[in-house]
């Protein structure tokens, strides 16, 4: 069962009891996408594959008298997926903002790659946004109202070496929501695909890569908290000035 937080108090009308569902709500990004909408005034949804991992995260929500879920659901089962909707829709709110945030991001030499792996970073990066994606606007077309917001990479744009199953489901994921945007819009509903171009700081890129982790005096890499106010601000753009496609990066980032 969900975990649940106090009621907050004082929210704009515009946001109270409406739902902010992060599809991959880990320590960095997605867990600071959730923490802005909490303090926008959003109930906020979250989902991990294991819930015991989003309890930090839902007490530091509860800290900022913020109000939260934590579900713990696999993106890629269709059951499950169907089943996560359909428990918010009806138990908790109105899912007006989705941000799906799963990455999958694995380097391998074409000339070694699995055909089982390549295929399970197609179903983490490409396939469960399509499954969430497809729930959710069938609920947001309903209102005619919602924003969807997908979080690609650089992969998406051109594949590197070495990244092949990873810029293949970039690319994919690029493409979905090109199209879910042409077919929704007209429908009121925004549907946005953010390029995060650059290292976040994260305990991975500190441990991993301490040449690039040392950028951040300098403001070279990406900072989880700054990523989140943009997806913020797509999420409440007004319809005459969409942006469908966004990209962020530090500055001294090549591109």
């Amino acid at each position: 069962m969900p975990q649940v937080l106090e009621q907050t108090e004082g929210h704009s009308p515009s946001t109270k009891g409406k739902v902010a569902l992060v599809i991959g709500a880990g320590d960095a990004t997605g867990g600071e996408i959730a923490k802005r909408f909490a303090r926008g005034g959003y109930i906020t949804c979250m989902t991990r594959r294991t819930a015991e991992k989003l309890q930090p995260l839902i007490q530091e929500i509860e800290s900022l008298e913020g109000k939260a879920y934590g579900f713990a659901s696999d993106a890629r089962k269709e059951e499950q997926v169907i089943k996560l909707i359909e428990e918010i829709e009806t138990q908790i709110g109105p899912i007006e903002v989705m941000v799906f945030n799963i990455g999958a991001n694995v380097p391998c030499s074409i000339l070694e790659e699995t055909a089982r792996k390549y295929f399970k970073i197609w179903e983490m990066a490409c396939f469960s946004a399509f499954l969430n994606g497809r729930e959710v606007a069938k609920r947001m077309v309903q209102r005619e109202r919602g924003t969807i917001i997908f979080t690609g990479a650089t992969a998406g744009l051109r594949g590197s070496s070495h990244f092949a199953a990873f810029a293949g489901a970039k690319h994919a994921l690029r493409a979905l929501a090109q199209s879910m945007a042409r077919e929704l819009g007209p429908r009121n509903i925004h549907v946005a695909h953010v390029v995060v171009d650059g290292a976040i700081d994260t305990e991975f890129i500190e441990t991993t890569f301490p040449d690039i982790y040392a950028r951040k005096a300098e403001d070279g890499i990406l900072n989880p908290a700054h990523l989140a106010e943009n997806y913020w601000h797509l999420a409440h753009q007004p319809r005459d000035a969409w942006t469908h496609e966004m990209d962020l990066r530090p500055w001294m980032e090549r591109w």
